[in-house]
């Protein structure tokens, strides 16, 4: 991080454990404000675990998480439903309600945390419909779209409420090679036009490299590497060349 760069949520020294295992350990990071960041690592390494920390659905043992400045960590629960108005949040499989149209769903969050007329809000909806490239979808219900339609409306519904902040969870997971690679580029598309701070939980390393400028590798549930893409690319490091190559030998021990 060069020193003009805005540190939008920081890491210092987080720890979390369930009973006797520990998920992370002395993490520490800083994510650019405007940037994407992408967390890589093995399947168990707390990847899920760093998005419910970062959103204040768990609290850490130890260590503080500030977002805008503010450490989260000790915040009374009607402080962090404010907090997290800033966060969008794109899940797996879309999350979409199954009983409601395109256009409702998207429609939901702002009808819930808003005050807008209905003609407001189908202009709103039809502005993110035509933001994800579904601009005629809003008719359909979840049970008609593809898996890619499924993870663009959900990125619509993810950026409804315009926030500060992305949280993608695993978006290539499920798709084929063209429809992941399609994903990556309207992840990478709208960052650059909206600005916004994606932060992206990944296995994909085709994607990862194609939308990341920073990315982080959990193992063992320690931070042990974070940079710039070119950085982690090109990093003299056991694990990360092991996981880079998608190879079975190495320190990465497959069970």
């Amino acid at each position: 991080m060069t020193p003009t760069e805005d540190p939008v949520v920081e890491f210092r020294n987080v720890n979390k454990s369930f009973g006797s295992q520990h998920v992370l350990k002395n993490v520490s990071c800083k994510i650019v404000r405007g940037k994407t960041t992408v967390i890589i690592g093995p399947s168990g390494t707390g990847k899920s675990v760093f998005i419910k920390l970062l959103v204040g659905l768990l609290r850490p043992d130890s260590g503080s998480i500030l977002i805008d400045g503010v450490d989260i960590t000790k915040l009374p629960e009607r402080d962090l439903f404010t907090i997290r108005k800033k966060f969008g949040m794109l899940f797996q499989d879309g999350a979409l309600f199954d009983s409601m149209t395109v256009f409702d769903n998207i429609a939901f969050p702002i009808r819930q945390h808003t005050s807008l007329t209905e003609e407001e809000v189908s202009d709103a909806v039809a502005s993110k419909l035509a933001q994800v490239g579904l601009p005629h979808a809003h008719h359909k219900l979840p049970s008609e779209l593809s898996g890619g339609m499924r993870k663009r409306v959900g990125l619509a519904r993810a950026i409804a409420l315009e926030p500060d902040i992305v949280l993608f969870d695993e978006p290539n997971s499920g798709l084929d090679p063209v429809m992941s690679d399609a994903i990556d580029k309207l992840i990478l598309r709208m960052q650059q036009e909206l600005g916004l701070t994606f932060i992206v939980i990944s296995h994909d390393l085709p994607g990862t490299f194609q939308i990341a400028d920073y990315i982080g590798m959990l193992f063992k549930s320690e931070l042990i590497a974070f940079g710039t893409a070119d950085e982690i690319r090109h990093a003299d490091n056991p694990i990360l060349q092991q996981f880079f190559a998608r190879s079975a030998e190495g320190p990465i021990q497959v069970v």
